[in-house]
């Protein structure tokens, strides 16, 4: 039997709460957890974006105790709508419309404000007696039978474990000599919450635009989050504009369906790329999150795909202590790459395609694609399996995402 130590988390977002809780839940209250972020200081949230969380996903959470938080403020996709034409055009045909439950009751995806799901998820990491410290990761030095992890604070911690869930600009990852493998896309994502006269009745819809998607994704209250794809140049001309201005160009490609509409917010523009970490684990380190992989938007899957990482490194950590082995060797962390990582690179890959085929000019590849949406909307089996896919319950599945404990 081995000595288990403490498990260090480097991030406090959603996937470094979120497994902090889940490894809580599964090992009990023997074996320290902490969670270091300068962010933690930063409460309540005042993350002004959205998340579609698939239902995989929430399974998870309703699992770890923090949907019941936030599911009065969720709203549930009911169904979906994409539609593919140019700015000018005076109609949008839908080429493809999904709705129906996953099981039933249980919608496909909820959208959550980011705001709400953090701040759920900090005071279940506090409730579970989870040590949250305000303060950065700044070194660590592994060895073969621990890794001693230093924080901004001075202090030095004796771990069995080091995850790095700081996010796609990870210094955890860097300092581990983990390279990565991708490209920028030359887009930017301009989010904004826009508020409008009539109810959206749950319907979330996708337009592609050539020069990419315009996501409208319903909030609660008549309200809804976009996520609008630009190339890099002219996102930062609108997100520059007046507010009349800016409301001009909204109202182009918004359209007036749910009548008068109105920014809530500032836009803002984030810049879009994709990469993939060459390894998922280092000696005593495991990569979870953005800091191993961050995927295009067109589908609505990178924070999904974060909260599988926890999900399946959770359940690899959990079966290593029940069997009495130490927590950071080699073999457990090879578990969860070989887990996670063709599931990733599969996502990234559909992604990518997605992105190519719907953010350009071309005459002959829109034909094609509206011919291949048209052909799909009419063969439901093809729509059911789409929809269980995107909802995250296809593939080996980890415990947590089909709402079981660990």
């Amino acid at each position: 039997m081995s000595a288990q130590r403490s498990i260090v988390i480097g991030g406090g977002a959603f996937a470094g709460l979120a497994l902090a809780v889940a490894l809580r839940q599964g090992l009990g209250g023997d074996i320290p957890i902490i969670v270091a972020d300068p962010a933690l200081a930063t409460r309540p949230s005042r993350d002004p974006r959205a998340t579609a969380i698939v239902a995989a996903c929430r399974r998870l959470f309703q699992t770890l105790g923090a949907w019941e938080r936030v599911a009065d403020k969720a709203q549930p996709i009911l169904d979906m709508v994409v539609t593919d034409s140019r700015l000018e055009d005076a109609i949008r045909p839908a080429f493809l419309t999904f709705a129906g439950d996953v099981e039933p009751g249980e919608p496909f995806a909820h959208m959550v404000e980011n705001r709400h799901l953090v701040d759920a998820l900090t005071a279940r990491a506090e409730a579970e007696g989870i040590d949250l410290k305000a303060t950065a990761v700044t070194s660590y030095d592994s060895r073969s039978d621990g890794i001693d992890v230093t924080l901004g604070d001075g202090s030095t911690i004796q771990a069995s474990l080091l995850i790095a869930a700081d996010g796609a600009r990870s210094r955890l990852r860097e300092r581990a000599g983990i390279a990565t493998h991708g490209w920028d896309y030359d887009q930017s994502g301009i989010v904004v919450t826009v508020g409008h006269e009539r109810d959206h009745h749950g319907r979330a819809e996708e337009h592609f635009l050539p020069a990419g998607p315009f996501a409208i994704l319903p909030l609660s209250g008549k309200r809804s989050s976009l996520v609008w794809t630009e190339k890099r140049a002219e996102a930062a001309r609108i997100t520059a504009l007046s507010e009349d201005e800016f409301h001009g160009e909204l109202e182009r490609r918004f359209g007036l369906h749910l009548g008068e509409i109105k920014a809530l917010d500032k836009p803002r523009a984030f810049p879009l790329f994709y990469f993939v970490a060459r390894s998922f684990i280092a000696e005593r380190m495991a990569l979870v999150g953005d800091a191993a992989h961050v995927i295009h938007p067109i589908a609505g899957q990178g924070l999904n795909m974060g909260l599988r990482d926890v999900a399946a490194l959770a359940e690899v950590v959990v079966d290593a202590a029940r069997l009495g082995i130490d927590l950071g060797q080699a073999d457990v962390l090879e578990r969860y790459q070989r887990w996670r990582r063709f599931d990733t690179m599969a996502m990234g890959f559909a992604t990518n395609s997605l992105n190519f085929l719907f953010s350009n000019q071309s005459t002959l590849l829109r034909t094609v694609r509206d011919i291949g949406l048209g052909l799909v909307d009419r063969a439901p089996p093809l729509k059911n399996m789409f929809i269980r896919q995107a909802a995250g319950l296809v593939g080996e599945v980890p415990r947590l995402l089909k709402g079981e404990a660990l």
